[in-house]
C-alpha cells in the first residue's frame, strides 16, 4: 500500500505552509534536536530520533500523548522550495493504530476479553 492510500483510510491531518525562509533553514529547524526543541520539545516525542529522514526533504517523528489511552501518533514534514524562493512545509500528522484502538475492549480491569461468564 502506498502513502497516498494509508492516508486517505487513516484521514490524516494535512497541513501546508508557505514560508519566508529558504529550504535549508526550515530543514534545519525541524531535523536539529536543539532548534526543534524550540517548538516541538522532546517530551512529546516517543522517541526523540526521527523514526525516518530523507535529508532536505523529510522527516519523520513519533508522537505520543502523556494522558491515556496514550494514543501514538506519526507526524512527517516534508519541506521543499517554492516559486518565490521560499520552502513550501507540510506536516502530515496522522495516527499510529486508530482502527485498533476502536475495537479495543472496555474493561474495567484489563484489556483481555471475557471468554466465559459465571451463571
Amino acid at each position: 500500500m502506498n502513502d497516498t492510500k494509508a492516508q486517505a483510510q487513516t484521514k490524516d491531518l494535512v497541513q501546508e505552509y508557505e514560508l519566508d525562509a529558504p529550504p535549508e533553514k526550515v530543514w534545519r529547524a525541524i531535523s536539529i534536536p536543539a532548534l526543534r526543541e524550540a517548538w516541538l520539545p522532546k517530551g512529546d516525542l516517543a522517541d526523540a530520533a526521527p523514526i525516518s529522514s530523507k535529508p532536505g526533504e523529510e522527516v519523520r517523528y513519533r508522537l505520543r500523548e502523556d494522558e491515556p489511552p496514550f494514543l501514538e501518533s506519526i507526524v512527517t514534514f516534508q519541506v521543499s522550495p517554492n516559486a518565490d524562493g521560499g520552502t513550501r512545509l507540510r506536516i502530515i500528522h496522522g495516527l499510529v493504530g486508530a482502527s485498533l484502538m476502536s475495537r479495543m475492549p472496555r474493561a474495567a480491569n484489563s484489556n483481555v476479553r471475557c471468554v466465559m461468564r459465571a451463571a
